[in-house]
Formats: structure tokens, C-alpha cells, sequence
């Protein structure tokens, strides 16, 4: 019984194991529903991804201070969130790509906030986010590669709080 039991389990995880995995291929496919707002260009300006400039450069939004693109125009929600100190993790890209006006409401204090994001993303996020930071590798290890102002320690010394959801 005991063996049995062990083999559906594995079983289990073996076949839904891979439909967890991210997939930057796919994440790259499914991005090109973001390029009507958003494009991703590298520091030094090689365009990664052309797009629509209604949304902020994603190039090493992983890892970002959230709202703190330079020169973009955020909404309020967004702003509060960000005036928070919340930095864009996976997890939290994920979510807010998901619904960004329940994320905001969530996480930004404000349960009336409101996103200029109106799409929502109902399949294929983790594989999005997983393709973001795949394009900005140097981010993860030099965030100062993308906004020299986001590297800066806080004043006390802390770093940024990452986002929980």
C-alpha cells in the first residue's frame, strides 16, 4: 500500500513538475502581447525588445525599485507603492501582471488604488517574468546597471524591503 502510495505521488510530481517550470522561450512569445506599451532597452542602448513607450523600460525591472524608472510618468498607486521602498521581485511581477489594480490595492495601502495598467495577463506570467530577467542578468548582481539611484543603500543603511505578496 505504502509503495503504491509512493509511486502516485511520483507519478504526480513527474507530470505536473514541468508545467511549474518557467519558460523563457515561451516568456519571450507571450511578451510580445507587453510590447504595445512596454520595449526593453539595454543601458547602453541596445534595443532588446521594441515596443510601445506608454509603460517604463523593463530592461532589470527585476530587482528594480518599484515606480522608479527614470523620467516615466507613474500613476499614484504605483507611486505609493514604491514611495514604500518595495522593490519588483519574481513573485511580485507575477502578481502584479496578474491583476495590477488588486496587486496595487494589496500592496500599496490604498484599497481604492488604481493601475494605468489595464491588461491583465491570465496565463503564461511566471514564464513572462522569467523571460525579464532573463534579458538583465547583470541586474541581479549590479542594480546600479539600470538606475545607479536604485543601488544606493537606504539611509539607515538597510536594504530595500522586497515585496511579499
Amino acid at each position: 500500500m505504502t509503495r503504491t502510495l509512493l509511486l502516485a505521488a511520483a507519478a504526480v510530481i513527474s507530470i505536473t513538475g514541468p508545467s511549474l517550470a518557467q519558460d523563457v522561450a515561451a516568456g519571450e512569445k507571450q511578451f510580445a502581447k507587453c510590447r504595445a506599451c512596454h520595449y526593453i532597452t539595454a543601458p547602453d542602448g541596445a534595443v532588446i525588445q521594441k515596443g510601445g513607450k506608454i509603460g517604463p523600460n523593463l530592461y532589470g525591472v527585476v530587482g528594480r525599485p518599484i515606480a522608479s524608472y527614470p523620467d516615466f510618468k507613474y500613476g499614484e498607486g504605483i507611486l505609493t507603492a514604491g514611495a514604500a521602498g518595495l522593490v519588483w521581485d519574481e513573485a511580485s511581477l507575477v502578481g502584479y501582471v496578474t491583476d495590477p489594480q488588486e496587486w496595487l490595492q494589496a500592496n500599496s495601502g490604498d484599497p481604492k488604488a488604481k493601475s494605468k495598467m489595464a491588461y491583465k495577463l491570465t496565463k503564461g506570467q511566471e514564464d513572462v517574468v522569467a523571460y525579464l530577467a532573463s534579458v538583465a542578468p547583470a541586474v541581479a548582481a549590479d542594480p546600479a546597471a539600470v538606475d545607479p539611484a536604485a543601488a544606493a543603500p537606504a539611509a539607515d543603511g538597510a536594504a530595500p524591503p522586497a515585496v511579499t505578496n
